[in-house]
């Protein structure tokens, strides 16, 4: 990790084949989940807690890469494959709020795969979170799945776009942790 802080362009490559690892895997499960019934993947929403840390830095002194916290949720649309989502990054600095829709697809029981898009408002511009120090729009993908009737456990990537002030560095930050599902 100190590597991909200290070479800013190796985090953000490391980033984006994350971010190409997932998408690929959602292109490869949408044909079978074509053939899956809806029935298959996770339903319903959930509320969250995990971890947050940011992979990349914006290449000058002070935009470090954060390690924070992550309240995540998920409110489904009933009736489509889409999700409204929600994360909430904190650090002792300041706090990123992600608002976000997604296109699910259910890969197996209880467990779908998502995509989307955002944006990130950062609490208090300048101030590093764990995906970046300003305003920015965000690409996510992610897995979720329901581990008992009410327990979930998600894990997503965040990419953001020029995400740095003084810089036109992206952020990458992971988010891992769990929920309950109602």
């Amino acid at each position: 990790m100190k590597n991909l802080i200290q070479y800013p362009k190796l985090a953000l490559l490391t980033g984006m084949f994350s971010l190409g690892i997932a998408g690929a895997m959602t292109l490869s499960f949408a044909k079978s989940a074509a053939a899956a019934s809806a029935s298959q993947g996770m339903t319903g929403s959930y509320i969250g807690i995990g971890i947050a840390p940011g992979v990349t830095n914006g290449g000058h002194g002070g935009d470090d890469a954060q390690l924070g916290g992550d309240i995540q949720g998920r409110v489904a649309i009933p009736h489509t494959p889409l999700s409204v989502r929600g994360s909430f990054l904190f650090d002792d600095k300041t706090t990123a709020t992600i608002p976000t829709i997604t296109y699910d697809i259910p890969i197996a029981k209880n467990t779908n795969l998502y995509a989307g898009a955002g944006y990130s408002f950062i609490g208090k511009q300048g101030a590093d979170t764990p995906i970046g120090n300003r305003n920015s729009f965000i690409l996510d993908s992610g897995l979720e799945t329901a581990l008992s009737k009410n327990v979930v456990a998600f894990g997503d990537a965040k990419y953001g776009f020029n995400s740095y002030e003084n810089s036109d560095a992206d952020a990458v930050s992971l988010q891992f942790g769990v929920g309950y599902r109602f």
